[in-house]
This record gives structure tokens, C-alpha cells and sequence, in this order.
């Protein structure tokens, strides 16, 4: 009795999908242990590391991933993690890794699709699904970096006002940022606490404020610092300082409010013609079609 054996597109599907899956799930789960990984993040958070170490536990799929991507790509990337926070679950090595991962498997089941379905559309999607796979991961990473610039956005008066009662009361303003940073749970307590980290370090007091307008990439929160290094520059009370930002961006969130109100009637027109209008036409003129309709038939 002979064995039917398989056909060249389905055992090339079989090999796609089973490299494609032991390629990412070692891409995204492979780890050193928890201490070791928790240590070295918070020892070189934010920092590119180019000794011999860095590039050895670069090694391996990370590292050939790395060289296979544009510098500009990683680059881009590096911005968006800082702007997300930079999330302990997704270092920058490992969406690299990811991308060109996920860029392999939807290239292949693609080709693996084109071939059992040649033809000008079946080749246009497989190229247009590989393209978004290989972005998936920034995708994500951009909308998580844009709710925290958000939640910034949201907490950045209310802070400010915490910190202008503080400086009232007679604290310094590094102080006041401390306070602020300890009372607050969301993003901008913890970009506070990182810059009052990187004053501790030695880090110059005018470069570990720009980093804090760099990294959160936040209008308002720029316009603040800048204001805070022009008090500091020309011998400006922080207290008036903050009491009229406390005071801008309150007005500034109200302004936003107002705006989005606004636009939300023109955003419900849409579905109120397209979902709600037909259904009342149907529950209204229904009764009276269906009249004229037995009129017309007698």
C-alpha cells in the first residue's frame, strides 16, 4: 500500500509555519531570569550599550536582527520606546526581532498562499500583509507611547498645582518635585522621579530637564521646562513660574475639553444616518407604505 505524499506547496506551508513559530516564540519569550533582567534594566534604561558585553548578549537572533535593520529604523524605534516609557516587556532589541519575525512568517504564508492561488491580487495582498506585520510592532508601541503622552497631558495641571502649594510652603523646587513625584501613581510622577535620578547622578540640572521634555515628547510639558530654565536663567520666582503655568495649563485642558464637545456632534452625525435614520424611517413610514400599498392593490 502506497503512502500519498504530500504536495511541494503544502510541505512548504508546514516548514513555513513551524520555523515561523519556533523563530518567534524564541524571539519574544527567550530571556535570562527575572533578577538578573530586572537589575540590568534598571541599571542601563535608556542607555545604548557598545562594550564587548552589550554586544555579546547582542548575539544570537537579536543581534542578527539588529544588523539586518536600518539604523534609522532602530533609531526611530529607540524614540518611540522612550516615549511608551520604555516598557520593560518590549526592549528595543527585542522589537527588532519582532518585526523582522512576524515580517518572515506573513511572507511566507503569503507566498505559500500565492503559489496555491496564483494571480496579480493574491501577490498584492501577500505583499500588503507582509508590509503591516513587519510594522505591527511599532504600531503598537507609537499608541501606547501616545495614551501615556495623554495620561501626561491629563496629570501635568494637577501636578503643578501640588507643586506650586509646596513651593508656597516654603520647599525648594526640587523638593516640590520629589513630593509631586512620591504623592503621583501615573507617567509624570515617574518621569519626575527619573529626573530627580538623573540630578542625584550628576547629571547637569539643565540637561536632566530637557531629557525629561525629550523623553515625554509632551507640548505643555516642554513649554514648562523651558519656563523653568528661562526663571532659573534670568533669577525668576519658581513660585510665580509655576503658579501661572499651574494656571495655563488648566485653561489649556479646559480649551481641549470645549474642543472635543464640540466636534462630537459632527462625529455622531455618521451613525445617526447611517444606523439610526433608516431604522426610524422603517418604524415611522412603514405602516403608512404598507397602506398606500393595499390602496393601490384594490
Amino acid at each position: 500500500m502506497l503512502t500519498p505524499s504530500l504536495s511541494p506547496i503544502a510541505l512548504a506551508g508546514a516548514l513555513a509555519m513551524t520555523s515561523s513559530v519556533v523563530l518567534l516564540g524564541w524571539a519574544l519569550l527567550s530571556r535570562p531570569s527575572a533578577a538578573v533582567t530586572q537589575a540590568r534594566d534598571n541599571l542601563v534604561r535608556g542607555i545604548d550599550l557598545h562594550t564587548a558585553e552589550g554586544r555579546r548578549r547582542g548575539s544570537g537572533l537579536a543581534g542578527l536582527a539588529r544588523g539586518l535593520t536600518p539604523s534609522g529604523t532602530v533609531a526611530r524605534l529607540d524614540r518611540l520606546a522612550a516615549t511608551a516609557g520604555r516598557p520593560a516587556a518590549w526592549p528595543v532589541a527585542k522589537l527588532v526581532a519582532a518585526k523582522l519575525v512576524l515580517a518572515v512568517i506573513a511572507g511566507l504564508l503569503g507566498a505559500v498562499f500565492a503559489m496555491g492561488k496564483p494571480g496579480t491580487l493574491t501577490m498584492l495582498m501577500a505583499v500588503v500583509v507582509t508590509v503591516v506585520a513587519y510594522y505591527v510592532p511599532e504600531l503598537l508601541l507609537k499608541s501606547r507611547g501616545q495614551e501615556r503622552q495623554q495620561a501626561i497631558q491629563l496629570e501635568l495641571a494637577d501636578t503643578l498645582d501640588q507643586m506650586t502649594i509646596a513651593v508656597e510652603a516654603g520647599l525648594g523646587f526640587e523638593s516640590a518635585m520629589a513630593r509631586a513625584g512620591r504623592n503621583g501613581k501615573g507617567p509624570l510622577a515617574q518621569e519626575l522621579v527619573r529626573t530627580l535620578q538623573d540630578i542625584s547622578l550628576g547629571q547637569p540640572r539643565r540637561d536632566a530637564y530637557l531629557a525629561l521634555a525629550e523623553r515625554t515628547d509632551v507640548q505643555d510639558l516642554g513649554r514648562f521646562v523651558r519656563a523653568v530654565l528661562q526663571a532659573d536663567a534670568y533669577g525668576v520666582s519658581i513660585a510665580d513660574v509655576l503658579r501661572v503655568q499651574s494656571h495655563e495649563m488648566r485653561l489649556k485642558r479646559r480649551q481641549r475639553a470645549e474642543e472635543k464637545a464640540m466636534k462630537l456632534p459632527v462625529k455622531v452625525i455618521f451613525p445617526l444616518i447611517l444606523c439610526i435614520l433608516p431604522a426610524l424611517f422603517v418604524v415611522v413610514l412603514g405602516p403608512a407604505v404598507m397602506d398606500i400599498v393595499d390602496a393601490f392593490n384594490r
